[in-house]
């Protein structure tokens, strides 16, 4: 047990799904087989979602991660909030949920950073209730590359046959020609290569980059930017010792990717991406961000504050996203004893 990655979950807003799949995943016993989940959350939320729930489990409140338990039907809680009254009301977001969800995130990059955690897995949060909440980022990504200090990361969404890494993310559609940039795209190459190397134990991953423009422009038919920004980027990678192929039409390449032709897709778009990822992977995708020095993957969906409280939520994907922490932190653990060596 001591050999087990120790995961920090935290809960998301309170207000979420994020307390009751925390409940519904950690009855799995098939979880604590392969680590040690620890959440950070809020005592009172928590516990009156395991009052609520059909599984048989309580809480073990620590002080920090090393006194966890890791045993079935113990969840293992360090409290970071001590909400009260509405605050605790699912499907009802408050600013003071809001505060909470904020600080069990900045409570776990920062046991991340130590080593405390292994690897951090988030549950969803408000991006309007973080504003609101007096934090101004545009989500977990943006909040923890800050804290980490890190300049230049990779949002990568993955499943059991397709992965996908994104040049642009969250812009509208006519903005994505105007900001891409030769630049963008090698650094969404490089870090996903480096990533899949040093945390998914891939020798020599095989990158497919997506062209923007149907056919891949067609010589310049429907667009320049294959021939000015994404083909040199490709040959820049190739020069680098990266196995990358591109610009491909994206109408083509997902077909091959999933079935084992490449080992993650560049796409150019967040749509271009997502939407081919979650036909495949909709209930147990994973959200992981790359680039950054803690491990860090997500659930693949939002709070849900319609269904919060009601027991439908689906815990496949934060069940997911654990998996794949236990995977990379362990897939570190052995590259930084090579390197050690």
């Amino acid at each position: 047990m001591s050999d087990f990655p120790v995961i920090g979950i935290t809960m998301g807003d309170p207000a979420g799904i994020g307390p009751e799949i925390i409940a519904d995943a950690l009855s799995d016993r098939d979880i604590y087989a392969i680590c040690r989940p620890v959440v950070l959350g809020d005592e009172e939320v928590l516990s009156s979602t395991l009052l609520r729930s059909p599984h048989n489990a309580s809480l073990n409140i620590i002080s920090r991660p090393s006194e966890a338990a890791g045993k079935p039907g113990k969840v293992d809680l360090m409290g970071v909030s001590l909400l009260k009254g509405r605050d605790i009301q699912p499907g009802s977001p408050t600013v003071e949920g809001g505060r909470a969800m904020v600080e069990y995130i900045v409570r776990a990059v920062r046991m991340a950073l130590s080593g405390d955690l292994d690897a951090m897995v988030t549950c969803p949060i408000s991006k309007v209730l973080m504003h609101r909440a007096g934090y101004f980022f545009d989500g977990h990504t943006q909040l923890i590359s800050h804290m980490t200090d890190t300049g230049e990361y990779v949002m990568m969404l993955a499943g059991d046959r397709l992965r996908v890494a994104l040049v642009t993310i969250h812009c509208s559609l006519k903005e994505v020609p105007e900001i891409l940039s030769m630049e963008m795209v090698y650094r969404a190459i490089s870090i996903t290569a480096m990533a899949l190397e040093k945390e998914f134990g891939f020798k020599s991953p095989r990158l497919a980059v997506a062209a923007l423009n149907p056919h891949a422009g067609e010589s310049g038919l429907f667009g320049n930017e294959e021939e000015e920004i994404i083909l040199p980027a490709v040959a820049k990678a190739r020069d680098k010792g990266i196995l990358c192929e591109g610009p491909l039409p994206a109408d083509t390449l997902f077909h091959k990717a999933a079935l084992g032709g490449y080992d993650a897709v560049i796409a150019m778009y967040h749509d271009q991406g997502l939407i081919p990822l979650k036909l495949l992977h909709f209930s147990d995708a994973v959200n992981v961000t790359l680039g950054l020095p803690i491990i860090r993957t997500s659930v693949d969906h939002g709070t849900a504050y319609d269904i919060a409280g009601t027991g439908q939520a689906d815990p496949s994907s934060l069940k997911s996203a654990i998996r794949m922490a236990v995977e990379m932190a362990k897939n570190r653990k052995v590259v930084r004893g090579r390197k050690e060596g």
